[in-house]
């Protein structure tokens, strides 16, 4: 592997597999699978593209903004492409594509502007239209920019020519967002293979190229209005409210052979069959496009070879129906398993035996003394809140974001941080805790002084009032803390079994 001077320099050349399993027998269907891209995505490709074509123009000056509207993929590559060469990056998303992908923009540095669902993609173009002509930022445009399709032409397509240098290629199947996946690769495909056929795919409940009827547009060219066949449709990413310039232009090119209508159930199954069939972790609008594949696999001769995108992974839609049916918990299989022997379950009453860690001399040599004793008085004299807790301990931070949510400040004294190692004064200070308490778990919280107990305890504290009339007592002010479900902040593995 080569060194590489920039995250941005690992972009493209992802691998095409073959699927043994999904695709018939006689036919050789490749995936491109394009979530080896770094940030996960396809987008990567016209993400590096646009800004890069943009910088070469002079249309993006150093230190520029940039605006985006998006369904989350392009922003996310944007984020990346922007986070390394230094622009401020704000994306304008519909309210109803999934939350992890909100979560990754934000992760990268990127502002998010939410539109209403109901205003559908037009309306997060429209917005971030707005907001660049308002203050003066770059917009990518890249339903609409060259430099998406052309980065196609000049990537995938190759990589695409190369794989088949020795063979046909027969086929290649695309969905379609922006078109620039779909343009740029037609139009290298055919330059240099003329009887390879283009298939476009989109959702059977909004076929907007199927039905022939040409996008409504306004004097300069943009979406007048929702194309008359857009409905809402399960696939991410594919088919927007309107036809782009660059899904037009493959059209309008003759570079479109055929066009597959799939359904929202294929695009979910097919997605399931390709992680526990083929080990691929794709997303829903992977799993559409192999089902379009597939159909074309089922009418092709013999030997013959198809391509189909694979534009992202399945991390993407986490919080969508493609993982609705996935559980967190044991199933009754599952379960039987864990019964099956007799240790490790969670019906086991009887305590298992824990292993003192290999490097900790300081706990296992722990015993209460003055020093320690001492610090502990001080620090429960001088902070009216004091939380004693270990640096990365879920329940730790469940009562840190319980403090946060009610505006008030408090000590934390992480016991296994490195301020605490030296002379084992860590694990000293548990001795004491556990001699005052009589536990010897952690978190142990203190309010005016007087023990309230552990992280439970403090929720329980919250719902009863007590703590409330406790923060009184002592003059300290808080945020309503009856609008909080404290519980809420616990660990996800934990509702299910707290709700049981």
């Amino acid at each position: 592997m080569p060194r590489y001077q920039n995250i941005l320099q690992t972009i493209g050349r992802t691998p095409l597999v073959k699927l043994n399993k999904l695709a018939p027998p006689d036919v050789n269907v490749y995936v491109k699978v394009e979530s080896f891209n770094p940030l996960g995505s396809v987008k990567d490709r016209i993400a590096l593209a646009i800004i890069e074509d943009a910088e070469q123009r002079g249309t993006l000056r150093p230190g520029q903004t940039v605006i985006e509207a998006t369904s989350g993929n392009t922003g996310i590559g944007l984020a990346m492409v922007c986070a390394q060469k230094g622009y401020p990056l704000v994306v304008t998303m519909a309210e109803n594509f999934s939350i992890e992908r909100r979560k990754m923009l934000r992760f990268l540095g990127a502002r998010i502007v939410l539109t209403p669902a109901a205003a559908k993609g037009t309306g997060m173009l429209e917005k971030a239209v707005e907001l660049a002509a308002a203050h003066g930022w770059f917009l990518c445009r890249q339903f609409e920019n060259e430099a998406n399709a052309a980065a196609h032409t000049r990537t995938t397509a190759a990589e695409i020519l190369d794989d088949f240098r020795d063979v046909p290629l027969y086929a290649f199947v695309s969905g379609f967002g922006t078109g620039g996946t779909l343009l740029g690769v037609a139009r290298g495909l055919k330059a240099v293979s003329p009887a390879t056929q283009i298939v476009a795919a989109e959702p059977d409940n909004a076929q907007v190229l199927g039905s022939g009827i040409r996008q409504p547009r306004d004097g300069r060219g943009a979406p007048l209005a929702s194309h008359p066949q857009f409905r809402p449709h399960l696939m991410q990413g594919w088919s927007p409210d309107f036809v782009s310039r660059l899904t037009e232009r493959a059209v309008d090119e003759g570079l479109v052979d055929r066009i597959v209508p799939v359904s929202g159930s294929d695009a979910m199954r097919l997605a399931h069959d390709l992680a526990r069939r083929e080990g691929i972790f794709a997303g829903t609008s992977s799993g559409a496009t192999l089902a379009a594949a597939l159909d074309v696999a089922r009418h092709a001769p013999p030997g013959s070879n198809i391509v189909c995108m694979l534009p992202d992974t399945a991390e993407r839609y986490l919080s969508t129906p493609l993982f609705e049916q996935i559980g967190v918990d044991m199933d009754a299989d599952e379960l039987a398993l864990s019964h099956s022997t007799p240790g490790y379950r969670f019906d086991d009453v009887q305590p298992v035996a824990v292993q003192p860690a290999v490097n900790a001399p300081a706990a296992a040599a722990a015993t209460a003394d003055a020093d320690a004793g001492a610090y502990v008085d001080e620090v429960i004299g001088t902070n009216a809140i004091v939380l004693f807790a270990l640096e990365w301990c879920e329940f730790c931070w469940s009562v840190r974001k319980l403090f946060t949510a009610l505006g008030v400040q408090y000590k934390s004294v992480d016991l296994d941080s490195l301020a605490f190692q030296e002379n084992g004064l860590g694990g000293r200070i548990r001795a004491v805790l556990k001699q005052r308490t009589g536990t010897p778990t952690i978190p142990q919280i203190y309010v005016g002084g007087t023990h309230v107990g552990g992280c439970t305890e403090l929720f329980d504290a919250l719902v009863d009032g007590s703590l409330e009339r406790q923060f009184d007592a002592c003059g300290i002010a808080c945020d309503s803390p009856a609008s909080i479900d404290p519980y809420k902040l616990l660990p996800q593995w934990m509702h299910p079994r707290r709700s049981a």
